[in-house]
C-alpha cells in the first residue's frame, strides 16, 4: 500500500480542486475517506487471508464500496452539493486502490469485488510498498517509501495544486 500520508495528499488534493467553496468538512473527508480503505488491516487480526475478498485490499478496495461510501457521505453531509460531495469522495476513496495498484509489493487491489475476486496491479508500478504498522514505517524502508511517494505522489499534488491556485487567480483577476 502506499502511505496514510500519500493517500491522505491525494484526498486533499481532489478536495481543494473540484470544492469551489473549499468546504472544511468536504476537505476533512476527503482525506478520511482517502485512508479509510485500509480499515482492512483488521482482516489480519481477525485470521482473514490476504486474497480473501474481505482481506486486505479486498472489498473496501473495490470501485463498489468507493460508490456505496461517496453515496452515504454525500447524503449524510452534502445538503445541495450532493454531486460535489459524490464526485469528491468517489475520487478520493477510489484513489485509494488506485495508489494501491502501481506499488511493488502485495497480492494486487480487488477493483471488482464483490463481482470479481481477481486482484490486480497496473503495469506501472513506481511507489515503493509501505510497511504495515508504526513501528515498521519508521524505518530505514519507511523513509525510503516516503522519498518514492515524494516523487510519485506528492509532486504530482503539488504541480496540480499549484496550477489550481494560479487558475483561480487568473479567474478572479478577469472577473475584476
Amino acid at each position: 500500500m502506499a502511505s496514510a500520508f500519500g493517500h491522505a495528499l491525494v484526498g486533499y488534493t481532489f478536495s481543494k480542486v473540484l470544492d469551489k467553496n473549499q468546504s472544511g468538512i468536504l476537505m476533512a473527508l476527503a482525506i478520511i475517506s482517502s485512508i479509510l480503505p485500509d480499515i482492512d488491516v483488521i482482516s489480519f487480526k481477525l485470521g482473514i487471508s490476504y486474497n480473501h475478498w474481505l482481506g486486505h485490499r479486498g472489498l473496501t478496495h473495490s470501485i463498489l464500496f468507493s460508490i456505496i461510501w461517496a453515496l452515504l457521505l454525500s447524503f449524510i453531509f452534502g445538503k445541495q452539493r450532493k454531486v460535489i460531495f459524490f464526485l469528491v469522495l468517489f475520487l478520493g476513496t477510489m484513489s485509494h486502490a488506485m495508489l494501491d495498484a502501481m506499488t511493488t509489493g502485495g497480492e494486487g487491489v480487488g477493483f471488482l469485488i464483490p463481482y470479481n475476486e481477481t486482484r490486480y496491479f497496473f503495469p506501472f508500478r513506481p511507489i515503493l510498498v509501505s510497511p504495515i504498522g508504526v513501528e515498521r514505517f519508521f524505518s530505514k524502508w519507511g523513509w525510503k517509501v516516503i522519498c518514492s511517494e515524494f516523487i510519485w505522489i506528492g509532486i504530482p499534488c503539488l504541480v496540480v495544486l499549484g496550477i489550481n491556485v494560479f487558475k483561480n487567480k487568473i479567474l478572479n483577476i478577469n472577473a475584476e
